[in-house]
């Protein structure tokens, strides 16, 4: 029997109009791909309303009564972020956390021209994380939300560009967006426009690639590395950036060096030390070279690309008093399946998920595949203890009746 990678399909994304298509872009996700990622901004007049996502309102309840601390919240004016001290105080009586948002404090920042940014409201805001994470499945990327409050005629940050491509979805209010070609294209997570805050101011005085106001319902895509600026207009601007943190060919060699590494120490030349007395390392380079390049064509980095994008997000939401009841109740017409946003993948008879792995037996393969198809299934069609084993350990979760 094949023991091919299975791995959990979108099959929203598979309908032909998943997020990207229906919410952000007009275009196919094969359109998308082809014409404008990682190539050239791209500007989409009423795309849609997206009052069901977020809203002034949910600025409100999150920043007052959510309870949120820092990181989840930055303020900044001027091109500077404010210290997270001129913000935050205790949580008050049974809730000893020094950190917690004040937002008498807020008020009196935003007030003065201070712009709110609640930093990942994926985590945070119910409607933004399945709508991120289902962005995210569309495109093989990790996404994050941050929504930017900005008071009338203020801008929170000056000219920059951003290590991640972003999808900016104006809320309510206008926002004026002056961009101009990158300085440094495709900057790879460790390559801040600090690192050229010479260059990139240099080209924010010439000619913008374009300069437009952002109405509500207009979105706005950027490839990391193209310089922008942003400052709200007659109104408070609210508007949400959506991060896509884009894997690179360079990490892809960096898993691919890893793996060879771990190969180069099985070979007992490899752990050798080098001659006593050695001053440099040019008469060992041609030796570690060849074996460097052997193994880097026998080197598998599969493994290591899967753990790590597993590693970059959560999976879905768990409760667990309806995790145990949905045990404690187990029966064979139990709807149960599989968890959201898993990277559930199978290699051999290993189950790799974001919440763990599970070996299988042969015999268990078939209910695991089955599960892989994201859709609702019946406790007594997969087998009690298999589903029971699966919820246990936070795969299965309960579906609605």
């Amino acid at each position: 029997m094949s023991t091919a990678p299975t791995t959990l399909r979108d099959t929203a994304a598979d309908t032909g109009r998943g997020v990207l298509e229906a919410r952000l872009t007009n275009l196919s996700r094969e359109e998308f791909a082809r014409d404008v990622w990682g190539r050239a901004p791209l500007l989409t007049r009423g795309a849609g309303d997206f009052s069901d996502l977020f809203s002034a309102s949910a600025v409100d309840e999150l920043i007052s009564r959510r309870g949120l601390r820092t990181p989840f919240l930055r303020v900044a004016k001027d091109g500077s972020t404010l210290p997270e001290s001129s913000f935050t105080s205790s949580g008050g009586v049974g809730a000893t956390v020094a950190d917690q948002l004040d937002d008498t404090a807020l008020w009196r920042s935003f007030a003065d021209g201070a712009t709110l940014v609640l930093q990942a409201l994926q985590r945070t805001w119910e409607p933004i994380a399945d709508f991120a994470s289902r962005l995210g499945t569309e495109l093989g990327h990790p996404v994050q939300a941050n929504a930017y409050v900005t008071p009338p005629q203020n801008r929170g940050f000056d000219d920059h560009y951003d290590v991640h491509d972003v999808f900016v979805l104006q809320i309510a209010g206008t926002k004026r967006w002056i961009l101009h070609e990158p300085v440094h294209p495709d900057p790879l997570r460790d390559q801040p426009w600090t690192d050229h805050r010479a260059a990139v101011a240099d080209a924010a005085r010439g000619e913008a690639y374009l300069d437009t106001v952002l109405e509500p319902g207009d979105v706005l895509y950027l490839p990391r590395g193209w310089l922008h600026a942003a400052e709200a207009q007659g109104a408070v601007s609210i508007h949400l950036t959506l991060g896509v943190h884009t894997w690179t060919r360079h990490a892809l060699a960096e898993q691919l060096t890893r793996a060879a590494l771990a190969l180069l120490r099985d070979d007992p030349e490899m752990r050798g030390s080098l001659p006593l007395g050695v001053e440099g390392p040019d008469d060992e380079l041609d030796l570690v070279r060849r074996r460097l390049v052997e193994a880097l064509g026998e080197a598998d980095p599969a493994p290591l690309f899967h753990r790590a994008r597993r590693g970059r997000a959560r999976p879905g939401p768990l409760g667990p008093l309806a995790q145990l009841a949905a045990v404690d109740g187990l029966s064979a017409g139990t709807p149960v399946r599989l968890r959201e946003a898993l990277e559930a993948r199978l290699d051999g008879g290993r189950l790799s998920t974001r919440a763990g792995w599970l070996d299988f037996p042969e015999a268990d393969l078939p209910p695991v595949r089955r599960i892989l198809d994201g859709e609702v299934h019946h406790a007594g069609d997969l087998g009690l203890p298999f589903v029971e084993r699966l919820l246990r350990a936070g795969v299965l979760v309960p579906a609605g009746p």
